[in-house]
């Protein structure tokens, strides 16, 4: 058992880590209290060739598996950017997985190359208001007219809606009430955002409002047969496809804010003075980063055990999951135990803590909550009886 990186991914781990070293903390602080989309970093890295690392190469991309993509994905939330470094890349690298996979070849020569070199923002459209987990609930239509299909509905938590020019949009083609299996007669569309039949408004939020989060009304909205991915009826399979690899990039993204929000503790822990000692001699503050870190660590192993799997082909749902509730704990805990490090000044903006708190507390929300993995392995690992 080889636990080492290859020389590769050493390579894209320390590029990355020296490209974010132009944007440190205080940036993203700006960025977050002002609600402002990181374009600079964002086309930074489009420029860098990192947006197409999981692409294939006849589309611009790099080829690489989600092994290195999580390496990028880790070390972009590591450097301080936290979610809103992360989540921009994030959607370029992972939300074009459905096209890529089933998408037709016209489809990928169109836009793949697009999104690989930062040209085109994808936001993904799947949650709405009255079904959230439950995905075979969604009420958005769209009804074939000709070669166009006219969407209806609306959806909620469609994150980077305002600067994406597409969106991966599941709708229902069947009513629910009209299939067999409540998981068929949902389509995927790659539809337009920015258009006159499309109402997008932000969300106020907790935290990563550097990337807006958005509600998205839909009214008669014209989409393109040739921009269906796959086939009709299809769009939820396309989505259960990508959920293993979305689960362990979304832990290495949780592993890299435990890890900046460590580092920071750490240092201050080093250098603050408090009845002439500094306060990391106190085990009331070493323990609990200690415990930090290993956690952080074996968070990090679940998830290389679950890269590993999914880029040999080899089955991987149960590794996957675990590694996105062990790295969101963590990364949790290590934020909490960074603000609790820092006393008072925890609270404060100047220190950056508490933003990492923010942004590493919605890990155990999204993209499913811990309780839903806690069902699956429950239900797939253990072999109880599905809970809902």
């Amino acid at each position: 058992m080889d636990f080492s990186e290859s020389d590769e991914q050493r390579l894209i781990r320390e590029s990355v880590r020296k490209l974010c070293r132009d944007f440190p903390d205080e940036y993203w602080e700006q960025k977050d209290a002002a609600g402002e989309f990181p374009s600079d970093f964002f086309d930074s890295m489009a420029k860098a060739g990192w947006l197409g690392i999981a692409m294939p190469e006849q589309y611009g991309g790099a080829g690489k598996g989600i092994q290195e993509a999580a390496i990028l994905l880790e070390e972009v939330a590591a450097s301080g950017a936290a979610m809103n470094g992360a989540t921009p890349l994030h959607l370029s690298i992972f939300g074009m997985h459905p096209v890529v996979k089933h998408g037709s070849e016209s489809l990928r020569s169109a836009y793949l190359p697009k999104v690989a070199r930062g040209e085109m923002h994808v936001a993904f459209g799947v949650t709405e208001p009255n079904a959230g987990t439950d995905t075979t609930a969604i009420e958005t239509s769209a009804k074939r007219d000709g070669d166009h299909y006219i969407v209806r509905g609306r959806k909620v938590w469609t994150t980077k809606a305002i600067e994406s020019q597409r969106v991966l949009l599941l709708v229902r083609t069947t009513p629910r009430k009209e299939v067999l299996r409540k998981t068929d007669g949902m389509t995927l569309l790659l539809a337009e955002l920015q258009r006159p039949e499309v109402t997008i408004s932000p969300i106020p939020k907790l935290g990563r409002n550097a990337v807006r989060t958005c509600e998205v009304v839909y009214d008669d909205l014209p989409v393109a047969v040739s921009d269906r991915v796959g086939e009709e009826g299809e769009g939820f399979r396309y989505l259960l496809d990508g959920l293993n690899a979305e689960r362990i990039l979304i832990a290495a993204e949780a592993l890299g804010i435990g890890r900046a929000a460590l580092r920071r503790a750490v240092n201050y822990a080093n250098e603050r003075i408090i009845f002439d000692r500094p306060i990391g001699k106190n085990q009331g503050i070493a323990f609990p980063l200690a415990q930090a870190r290993t956690q952080l660590d074996a968070a990090e192993l679940m998830i290389r055990k679950a890269a590993w799997l999914i880029d040999n082909a080899k089955p991987c749902g149960a590794e996957a999951n675990m590694a996105k509730y062990l790295a969101a704990e963590a990364g949790f805990f290590a934020a909490d135990a960074a603000i609790q490090t820092h006393g008072g000044f925890g609270y404060a903006r100047e220190y950056h803590v508490e933003r990492y708190w923010r942004e590493a507390r919605l890990m155990k929300l999204a993209p499913i909550s811990q309780e839903m993995i806690l069902n699956f392995v429950s239900e797939h690992v253990l072999g109880l009886p599905r809970s809902y």
